[in-house]
């Protein structure tokens, strides 16, 4: 078909949304050279976000939940870029290469926004520059190589102060992400310890999970399935300090909102979220920076504009509460959008609208542990942490991915976890950890020998 003629679909966004729209508009259009569609996306890979803490305590490798978007796009144009600006007034897109900057315009007839969010600060400054994140395949390497680190240097320390310090680890935030990650990596440190690090009593393991609900964790699920993942975590020895905020960190030290000072050496940060500004700028309807979307999962007063995933607020007409931002509904979502782009494209059918009542949650908060509340009933244990890893490897895009998961599970059902230390350390001083210095420790004896002479 001439330019002129095709139709353009412009998705932004490469997440669960931006990909699962991709691959039902390819079957709905396949081999129909009258539409053109194109994917942006600021990394040129599909990274699947539920397993990222099994990546950080050595479960699995990263590649193995890290799959290149071009192989998603058959017959459509991927462009690795960052969105620098949206006008849907004049049906264009501003992309900027990160690689050089360069800027480049793209133009579209329909627009899919499925922009993923981005780790929320609140504006503390000091705990962002203190702090990891677990939002990235990066930052789960950058925690394991650091967790390591710290297990490295513990073993070699004798001062038992500074020793616990450096085995200690805070988890800010109570929601899945937050649990998952302390209780992945509270298994990886004390399994090291047991069969690497001698020297370390497990006495001195410190983890600790803050979360500012009310309740405690999860406040997602009910309170009874909560209370037993609450259990199960203090009983693996995890401490939990609820309805209580970080205000503050250092290099070695995270200060809460109750006045406790906790001495650590790494702090993880999976306390919010929120929207990118090329998103929240838009001109258009707002919900705490999401773009509101109608019951068709259009912008209003942009009939070719459709949005879902992280950054729509989408209005659940039975409760009155918008839809979390979670895979499950991103998927479901992607259907709604595909068939409605069809609708417009071919003029035959009319509009759906998104309704959807979830399935049920789940987590796993530790070895061979977890909770789940599917289709109203509720689990924990082995049960729950099973349904979690087959629901889970089902998800995975491709066969080649599922069975290498698969294969890393099996493994470590039966084999030591990898504690290579590769990857960059978020660089501490000696004096962040009240260690003497090397002069102290080189010329100390040299001291004592001159004091006895005299």
């Amino acid at each position: 078909m001439p330019p002129n003629e095709q139709k353009k679909i412009l998705i932004l966004g490469g997440g669960f949304a931006g990909i699962s729209v991709l691959q039902q508009l390819q079957k709905i259009f396949k081999n129909n050279k009258s539409v053109k569609i194109s994917l942006v996306n600021e990394d040129n890979f599909f990274l699947f976000t539920p397993m990222l803490p099994e990546i950080a305590s050595g479960i699995i490798h990263p590649s193995d939940i890290s799959i290149p978007l071009r192989t998603f796009c058959k017959n459509e144009k991927f462009y690795q870029a960052k969105v620098s600006a949206i006008d849907m007034r004049n049906n264009l897109v501003a992309i900027t290469r990160t690689f050089d900057g360069k800027v480049k315009i793209l133009d579209y007839d329909y627009l899919v926004i499925a922009l993923g969010s981005t780790t929320n600060y609140f504006g503390n400054k000091r705990i962002e520059k203190n702090s990891f994140t677990m939002k990235t395949i990066q930052d789960a390497i950058a925690i394991k190589s650091h967790m390591i680190h710290m297990m490295e240097i513990a073993d070699q320390e004798d001062d038992k102060a500074i020793q616990e310090k450096l085995m200690t680890l805070v988890v800010v935030g109570g929601g899945f992400a937050g649990v998952e990650t302390v209780g992945e990596l509270n298994d990886f440190v004390r399994e090291s310890v047991r069969h690497f690090y001698r020297n370390i009593p497990q006495d001195r393991i410190k983890m600790v999970l803050v979360s500012a609900a009310k309740d405690g964790i999860l406040p997602e699920l009910d309170s009874d399935i909560a209370k037993k993942a609450t259990e199960s975590l203090q009983k693996s020895g995890i401490r939990i300090v609820p309805n209580t905020k970080a205000v503050d960190a250092g290099d070695d030290y995270v200060l809460l909102g109750n006045g406790e000072s906790i001495p650590c050496s790494t702090m993880i940060w999976t306390a919010g979220v929120t929207i990118d500004s090329v998103v929240s700028g838009l001109d258009c309807e707002h919900s705490a920076g999401k773009v509101v979307a109608d019951s068709r999962l259009r912008v209003p007063k942009y009939e070719n504009v459709f949005v879902l995933g992280d950054c729509a607020a989408i209005t659940d007409t039975k409760t009155g509460n918008m839809y979390p931002p979670t895979a499950q509904h991103a998927l479901r979502e992607s259907r709604v959008v595909s068939h409605n782009l069809r609708a417009s494209i071919t003029g035959r059918g009319q509009d759906k609208e998104f309704n959807y009542e979830s399935k049920g949650m789940m987590a796993v908060i530790g070895k061979r542990n977890g909770i789940a509340s599917v289709f109203g009933y509720k689990t924990s244990g082995t049960i729950a942490w099973v349904i979690w890893k087959t629901y889970y490897l089902t998800m995975l895009p491709t066969f080649e991915k599922k069975f290498r998961v698969a294969i890393d599970w099996t493994v470590n059902l039966f084999f030591k976890r990898d504690i290579t230390l590769v990857g960059k350390i978020k660089r501490r001083t000696l004096n962040d950890l009240d260690i003497a210095t090397i002069d102290d420790v080189l010329f100390k004896d040299k001291r004592q020998v001159s004091r006895q002479s005299s």
